[in-house]
C-alpha cells in the first residue's frame, strides 16, 4: 500500500492511523519521533544504504559526534521500516541532552536514502545564585554543588544539587533545612536558564540524650565517653533536681543509709550538669558509625571480647532535639590466664614478660596485647626490643589456644629471623640544605644493624634543625630479604628558616624599635661565591644573626652572633661567637646636642656546645666565656656612687640541658629541662682589701657573683593535638663576700611581655609574666629605685590547640594559668607567695618572622604602690619572649 504522509511517536502521545498499529508496537518504547516525508511502502520493509545524514536544531553540540553516537553512518545498510532508526533514537536519548528527537527520511534515490536528525536541546545553565546563607557558606556551596555555567539543566541535575546542599547542612546538624531550586529562563540568552537556590537552614537539631540499653556491668557515662564525635548537648540545671536531692538526702539520713548519701549527690550532678568540651552535639551519621565501633573497642579493653551492638535508633523529640538509643549485649568478661612464649631464642620468657606487662588475671584486652607486642607509644614493646637490635624480619603472632569459662590461654609465637644490616641511606627533597648537613644528623649509617628507634630518632633530629616541614617528613624502609639488608629513604620538604624581626616595644616610658635578621641555614664558606647568593649563601647549617635596637639618640644597641653547629665537621661541637655594643644617654630630647651623661656596654661571648651520650643522648652541655665592660659617665642609674666609673664582668657559664621534644614549633610530647650556672672569679677572696669601707666604684669595679637558673617544660598530649605544657622557672643571684653583697648588675626583672628593651643593660634579665605591667613584679630598693630581684620563681600551666600546622603559617591557641614573684633577698624568699594570673592567647609561626604572639591576661593580685599593674593586660611577644 502506497501512502504519502508522515507519522510520529512521542513520549506523550502516538499520532497515527490504525493501519500503522504494527509499526507503532515496534517503536512504542522510544521517547522520540520518526518522520517519513516521501512515499514508502511500510508493508514491505526494504534495505537501504545511507547516502547522507543531516543534523538540525542544535547550537552547542558537534554534528559529527552526534552522528557517531547514533550509530547511523554513511554507507551503512538499514531496513525501513526496521529497528535501526529506533536504536539510533534510543542512543541519542540516553545522552540526556535533548528534550525531543526525530529522525526522518528526506530523500530516496534507487536503494539509497538520505536522513535528517532533528533535535531540540535541553536548556543550558547561564548562572546560579544562593539566597538565605551568608557569603562564606555561599562560596562553600558553590564549590560543593559543582555547578558550572554551560551545564545542561536536567531534572536530575536539580535534584542532585538539592541533595548536595541538604547533605551539607545535615552534616552540621541542620536536619530541618529546606532547599528549593527554581528554574527560570534567562532573558538575555536563548535556550538558557538561571537557577535560584533558596536555602532555609532553620534551627540546628542537637543530640539531647544518648541512652545505652543493656549495659549491666559498665556504666553508661564510661561508654558515652568512648564516643568521640557523638556527644550529648551540654546543660547546667542546678535547681531542676534540687528538690529531689533534698528529699533523698533527708530520707537516707533519717533511715541511717549513709552509703546512699554519696550516690544521691552523684545522681544529682549527673542530672543537673553535663559539660561538653571541644565537641558539639550535632549528629553526623558517618561519625556515629565510627563511634559505635569505638564503643565496642571500649568494651574490648575492659575484657568484654564478645560485646556487640544489637540495635540502635535515632529519633526526633518534641523539643526539636534528637535522641539515640544504643542496645548492647555485653557478653562475658574474660581474663588472661596462661601466656606461653614459643620460638624465642634471643630473649628469655622473663624478659619478654617484663616488656609485655600483662599478668595472669588481668582483664582480657586485645588492643593492649597488640600494642605491647607491636607498637607502644608509652614504652618499649616486644617488636621494638627485636627491631632495635637488627631483627627487621622479626614476626610475632598471638594465638588463643584455649578459652575456658572466663579465662583465655595464649601462645605467642615468635619468628626471630636474621639480623638485617643497613645498606643504602637515601635522602630526597633537600633542595637548599646540603647533604652533609643532613647526613651528620642521621642515626642510621650503612653497615649498622637496623634499628627502628634510630629511625625515629633521626626524624626527630631532622625536625629539630627547623629547615624542613616536620609534618611532611617521611621514611621508607625497603627490606632486601635475599641478602639480609635494608635500604632507608628519608623524604624531606624544605621550609624557610631565615627570620626577620621588626618590633616595637614599650619600656622606660619610650617606644623601642628593633630590627633583626637571623640566617639560620647560613654558609660562610660560600660568602665570596656570587652564584650561591639565593639571596644569601645557605645550606651549611650555620647561624648568623644581626640585631639593632633604638628609641633615638638616647639609646642605641647593636649585636652580631655566629654559630657553627659542627666545628670541624666531624663532631656535634657547636662554636658560637657574639659581640654587642650598647650606648645609653640621659638627654633632654634635644638630639642636636651631644649628650654628656652616657652609659656604654661592650660585650664579647665565646662558647662551645656539645652533645652528650650520658646519661642519655638527649643531653647537651654548653660552656662559655663572657666579657662585659660597663662604662658610666655621669649616668646615675644605681643607688651607689656618682654614676661615673668603669665596671668589668668576666664570667664563666655552663649549661646542662636535656631536650627530648618531638619537634620545635608545636611539640606534642617530650620535655625541655635545663640548669645554668654563671660564675665570676671570687676576686675579693684573693684580696686583703677592706670591702666594708671601700667606695662603690672600687667595690664593684670587678663584678663578682654566682648565678643559678633552672627551667623546665614538659609537653603532654591530652587528646590528639590538644597539648598541655607544664613549665617551671627559678633563678637565684648570690654573692661570695657579705661585705660586698649582691651585685647591682645581672639582676632579675619580672613582669610584662619581655619586650621592654634594654635586655643587655647592666646584664639584667627581662622575665615575662602575663597579666601584669612590664617589670611590675620586681622588688623596689632604696630611693624607690627599681634595681631588680635576686631570686624569682614562675609556674605555668598552658593548654594548647593548633588551628593550622602548615609550616608557612603554624597557628595555635591557648589558655593558661600562671603565677610568679621575685624577691630582694634569699631571706625574704617565699616560693608560694606568688602573683596569679590567667588568660588566653594565640601564637603564629611565620618562617620569616619567627613565633609571634598576642595574649590577654588578667592579674588577680594587687601590686603594692602600682594600682594599674594588674587587671586586664594585653601582651605582644616575639620568639617566645612570653614563654
Amino acid at each position: 500500500m502506497q501512502i504519502k504522509n508522515y507519522f510520529t511517536y512521542t513520549k506523550q502521545s502516538l499520532k497515527s492511523a490504525f493501519s500503522f498499529l504494527f509499526i507503532l508496537l515496534l517503536t512504542a518504547p522510544l521517547m522520540a519521533q520518526e518522520t517519513a516525508l516521501i512515499n514508502l511502502d511500510y508493508e514491505k520493509p526494504k534495505s537501504y544504504t545511507i547516502e547522507s545524514i543531516e543534523v538540525s536544531g542544535i547550537e552547542y553540540l558537534d554534528e559529527n559526534a552526534l552522528v557517531i553516537i547514533s550509530g547511523l553512518t554513511i554507507g551503512k545498510k538499514i531496513n525501513i521500516p526496521g529497528d535501526d532508526i529506533a536504536i539510533a533514537i534510543r542512543k541519542l536519548w540516553k545522552q540526556g541532552l535533548f528534550e525531543d528527537i526525530s529522525i526522518g527520511v528526506i530523500g530516496v534515490r534507487d536503494d539509497n536514502v538520505s536522513l535528517n536528525i532533528t533535535l531540540k536541546e535541553r536548556p543550558r545553565l547561564s548562572s546560579f545564585n544562593f539566597s538565605g546563607v551568608n557569603k562564606s557558606t555561599t562560596e562553600t556551596l558553590r564549590e560543593k554543588s559543582k555547578l558550572i555555567p554551560g551545564d545542561v539543566v536536567t531534572e536530575n541535575l536539580m535534584i542532585r544539587t538539592k541533595e548536595i546542599i541538604e547533605g551539607y547542612f545535615v552534616d552540621k546538624g541542620f536536619y530541618n533545612t529546606e532547599v528549593e531550586v527554581i528554574k527560570k529562563p534567562d532573558p538575555k540568552r536563548p535556550n538558557s536558564v538561571q537557577l535560584d537556590i533558596k536555602v532555609k537552614k532553620n534551627s540546628r537539631i542537637r543530640i539531647d540524650e544518648i541512652n545505652i540499653i543493656g549495659n549491666n556491668e559498665v556504666k553508661s557515662d564510661k561508654l558515652k565517653s568512648a564516643l568521640k564525635e557523638t556527644k550529648e548537648k551540654a546543660f547546667i540545671r542546678p535547681l531542676k533536681h534540687a528538690d529531689e536531692l533534698a528529699a533523698n538526702l533527708i530520707k537516707d539520713v533519717v533511715t541511717f543509709k549513709w552509703p546512699k548519701v554519696g550516690k544521691d549527690f552523684s545522681d544529682y550532678f549527673d542530672k543537673s550538669f553535663r559539660m561538653t568540651i571541644f565537641k558539639s552535639s550535632k549528629f553526623v551519621p558517618d561519625n556515629f558509625e565510627e563511634d559505635k565501633a569505638l564503643l565496642i573497642e571500649r568494651y574490648n579493653k575492659l575484657g568484654y571480647r564478645d560485646a556487640k551492638i544489637i540495635s540502635d535508633s535515632v529519633y526526633r523529640k518534641k523539643n526539636n532535639t534528637m535522641a539515640i538509643d544504643i542496645k548492647v549485649d555485653e557478653g562475658n568478661k574474660y581474663y588472661f590466664r596462661n601466656i606461653k612464649w614459643v620460638g624465642n631464642t634471643i630473649y628469655s620468657d622473663e624478659a619478654l614478660d617484663n616488656v609485655l606487662q600483662i599478668k595472669k588475671g588481668d582483664p582480657y584486652n586485645k588492643e593492649l596485647l597488640e600494642t605491647n607486642l607491636s607498637f607502644s607509644q608509652n614504652g618499649p614493646d616486644v617488636s621494638s626490643l627485636y627491631m632495635d637490635n637488627g631483627y627487621l624480619f622479626f614476626n610475632v603472632e598471638p594465638i588463643e589456644v584455649q578459652v575456658e569459662n572466663d579465662s583465655i590461654d595464649l601462645e605467642i609465637r615468635i619468628r626471630e629471623g636474621d639480623q638485617a644490616y643497613l645498606k643504602n641511606i637515601i635522602i630526597k627533597g633537600n633542595t637548599r640544605t646540603n647533604d652533609h648537613v643532613i647526613v651528620r644528623e642521621l642515626r642510621t649509617r650503612p653497615g649498622q644493624l637496623f634499628s627502628r628507634e634510630a629511625i625515629i630518632r633521626t626524624q626527630r633530629e631532622l625536625a629539630q634543625l627547623k629547615y624542613f616541614d616536620p609534618e611532611k617528613m617521611g621514611v621508607d624502609v625497603q627490606p632486601n630479604p635475599i641478602d639480609g639488608t635494608v635500604d632507608i629513604i628519608y623524604t624531606v620538604e624544605e621550609t624557610s628558616s631565615d627570620q626577620i624581626e621588626l618590633s616595637g616595644g614599650w619600656g622606660y616610658g619610650r617606644i623601642i624599635g628593633t630590627v633583626g635578621l637571623s640566617f639560620n641555614n647560613f654558609s660562610i664558606r660560600n660568602i665570596f661565591n656570587k652564584k650561591s647568593y639565593q639571596p644569601i649563601p645557605s645550606g651549611d647549617g650555620q647561624k648568623l644573626s644581626l640585631r639593632f635596637q633604638t628609641y633615638g639618640a638616647g639609646y642605641m644597641s647593636y649585636s652580631a652572633s655566629f654559630t657553627e653547629p659542627w666545628l670541624g665537621g666531624k663532631r656535634p661541637n657547636a662554636l658560637s661567637v657574639s659581640i654587642y655594643h650598647s650606648k645609653y644617654a640621659q638627654t633632654s630630647y634635644d638630639y642636636s646636642v651631644d649628650p654628656t651623661n652616657t652609659f656604654a656596654i661592650n660585650g664579647l661571648t665565646v662558647g662551645i656546645g656539645r652533645r652528650l651520650t650520658w646519661p642519655d643522648d638527649f643531653f647537651q652541655m654548653y660552656m662559655g666565656i663572657n666579657l662585659q665592660q660597663y662604662d658610666l659617665n655621669n649616668y646615675n642609674i644605681f643607688t651607689f656612687g656618682d654614676g661615673t666609673g668603669q665596671f668589668n664582668n668576666f664570667n664563666y657559664t655552663v649549661t646542662l640541658n636535656r631536650n627530648s621534644t618531638d619537634q620545635p614549633i608545636y611539640p606534642r610530647g617530650g620535655s625541655d629541662v635545663g640548669l645554668t650556672v654563671e660564675l665570676t672569679p671570687p676576686y675579693s677572696l684573693f684580696s686583703s682589701k677592706d670591702y666594708s669601707t671601700m667606695d662603690d666604684e672600687e667595690k664593684y669595679k670587678w663584678v663578682e657573683y654566682h648565678k643559678w637558673k633552672f627551667k623546665s617544660n614538659f609537653f603532654s598530649s591530652i587528646a590528639g593535638d590538644l597539648v598541655l605544657s607544664t613549665r617551671a622557672q627559678f633563678g637565684f643571684l648570690g654573692y661570695y663576700n657579705k661585705d660586698i653583697g649582691v651585685t647591682p648588675f645581672d639582676r632579675f626583672f619580672l613582669g610584662g611581655d619581655g619586650l621592654s628593651g634594654y635586655n643587655n643593660m647592666d646584664g639584667r634579665e627581662i622575665l615575662a609574666m602575663r597579666g601584669y605591667a612590664n617589670e611590675s613584679l620586681t622588688p623596689n630598693y632604696v630611693n624607690n629605685s627599681n634595681l631588680g630581684g635576686v631570686i624569682y620563681d614562675k609556674f605555668t600551666l598552658e593548654l594548647r590547640y593548633p588551628l593550622s600546622l602548615n609550616p608557612s603559617a603554624t597557628i595555635y591557641v591557648m589558655g593558661y594559668l600562671e603565677g610568679g614573684n621575685s624577691w630582694d633577698s634569699f631571706a625574704n624568699f617565699r616560693p608560694f607567695e606568688i602573683y596569679k594570673t590567667a588568660g588566653v592567647g594565640v601564637r603564629v609561626f611565620l618562617p620569616m618572622f619567627g613565633l609571634l604572639g598576642l595574649d590577654w591576661g588578667y592579674g588577680f593580685d594587687d601590686v603594692p604602690g602600682m594600682p594599674d599593674a594588674g587587671g586586664s593586660q594585653f601582651h605582644f611577644s616575639i620568639n617566645q619572649s612570653l614563654d
